[in-house]
């Protein structure tokens, strides 16, 4: 296992979006081999969790920043091996930067394995591809406004013929639709917990698909993608230069 017995090392790992086979194959191996798991609570599978035989395992989930990075320069300067397992891909939307700046003034070593988003695990759920020729060449991934985010910019970027993603946002659907520069009747989609066995999926538009999703009872961990793109064959795309 390459770099898994490296001191000083804190291994990064992307836990994929929620089905447990969707992390990486070197993922999988340096959770076989972690002598510690600090992980992201509910945000990750339980199956990696307790199928990860460490014997000291950490649920991150109501930890401040401080006391995270603290046991990881602990346990790591002890010579264990450190694995920090997050939720998706660690590299949207997954605070990682500041965790890093601390354990690298420690002397440490921060080493990152890739995970599959939600984003990309939505994309499979649909059936499609989110850059079809002739509908759209941009994917946007932004988030909303909120309690951690004073200003965002979905008005502008809407403008855009892109298919847009928006992380953080089951709370805020309304808003984010009223913001959006599209038109009404751009189709949109909801998807909670995507590739998790309770996996679910509301369609409609950008006039109707707030009041869907609340409808259904969906208040937390889903993403609201907007675009003819996951419309899937039925989005009206041209054929791609690959196949002529």
């Amino acid at each position: 296992m390459p770099g898994s017995d490296e001191k000083n090392t804190i291994w990064f790992v992307g836990a994929g979006a929620g089905d447990p086979e969707l992390i990486t194959v070197k993922g999988r191996k340096l959770l076989d081999r972690a002598e510690v798991l600090i992980y992201a609570g509910s945000l990750v599978s339980p199956a990696l969790v307790e199928t990860c035989p460490a014997p000291e395992k950490i649920d991150s989930w109501d930890r401040k920043l401080d006391d995270i990075v603290s046991i990881m320069i602990d346990r790591a300067k002890k010579g264990k091996r450190v694995v920090r397992l997050h939720s998706g891909d660690s590299a949207i939307f997954g605070s990682i930067v500041e965790q890093i700046a601390e354990l690298e003034k420690a002397g440490l070593t921060v080493k990152i394995v890739p995970g599959v988003s939600s984003v990309f695990a939505a994309a499979a759920a649909l059936t499609t591809e989110y850059t079809p020729k002739g509908v759209a060449d941009t994917l946007i991934i932004t988030r909303p406004a909120g309690k951690t985010l004073e200003v965002d910019y979905i008005p502008e970027l809407s403008k855009v013929p892109a298919t847009m993603a928006f992380f953080l946002g089951s709370e805020h659907f309304s808003e984010i639709t009223e913001k959006l520069s599209c038109p009404d009747d751009t189709p949109a989609v909801v998807i909670y917990h995507a590739s998790w066995p309770d996996q679910k999926i509301i369609r409609g538009t950008v006039a109707d698909i707030a009041q869907k999703a609340q409808d259904a009872g969906i208040t937390r961990s889903a993403l609201l993608i907007v675009g003819r793109s996951v419309l899937g064959t039925a989005s009206g795309y041209k054929r791609s230069h690959l196949y002529s």
